[in-house]
């Protein structure tokens, strides 16, 4: 396996955007296993597939506008990670992360991973905006969301880490930590779905190329890019 940590690209930016152009990632890793760790074949991994295809097949990201609870994690993420460096421990700021795998029979994966931060020489944090009410949920039940589980073992998965401490934050309510360690049984997962997605997606361009040869082309129109944003 081999790990590439991509300093030099800001969350968020163009470069960013581009490094995950048709890759799976952390972020998304969890549509792709069930909740009892098998590889998923439903609607929502096939339409993750159908996703990157078409991002690999056009080398372009489309622009998602961020709802209210996404522009917030954004902006609470500085306060979360200042408030954990200020009471836990130091925190490297990393911008993307990538393992280029491949499991016992030689076939091979790519998995992104954008951390909140590096801590120490073994840990992560993962930082989470919430509401109120979630706040109040995590601090009464001490617990992690299982929502939140795939992309925590997805991130010690890609880095090597040991741990990762998932970073829960409300402002105006205190800030939840919660130490998860390395699993076996999820990277088993991980891995897993990993090549069953570049195998599934691998069929998908196939089977685009084989079917779209002889449609006519058409070109991008990057000035409706600037109109969404």
């Amino acid at each position: 396996m081999t790990m590439t940590i991509h300093n030099d690209l800001v969350q968020g930016s163009d470069a960013w955007l581009q490094a995950r152009c048709g890759i799976i990632t952390a972020s998304v890793i969890g549509k792709l296993i069930t909740p009892t760790l098998r590889v998923a074949d439903n609607d929502t991994s096939r339409g993750v597939t159908l996703t990157l295809a078409a991002e690999r097949i056009t080398g372009h990201v489309e622009y998602v506008h961020p709802t209210f609870d996404m522009q917030r994690g954004t902006d609470d993420e500085p306060f979360a990670r200042a408030l954990y460096a200020e009471h836990h421990a130091p925190v490297e700021e990393i911008g993307f992360v990538t393992l280029d795998g491949a499991d016992s029979d030689d076939r091979e994966y790519k998995i992104g991973y954008s951390p909140d931060g590096f801590v120490g020489d073994d840990g992560l944090i993962e930082c989470k905006s919430r509401q109120p009410k979630g706040q109040l949920i995590a601090i009464l039940s001490n617990t992690v969301p299982a929502a939140n589980m795939a992309q925590i073992q997805c991130g010690m998965f890609v880095t090597g880490r040991t741990w990762c401490d998932y970073v829960s934050y409300s402002a105006g309510l205190p800030l939840f930590v919660k130490r998860v360690h390395a699993e076996t049984d999820w990277f088993t997962a991980i891995e897993a779905a990993a090549v069953a997605f570049e195998t599934n997606i691998t069929d998908t361009i196939n089977r685009y190329n084989n079917n779209s040869r002889l449609m006519p082309r058409t070109e991008r129109r990057p000035e409706l890019d600037e109109i969404r944003i």
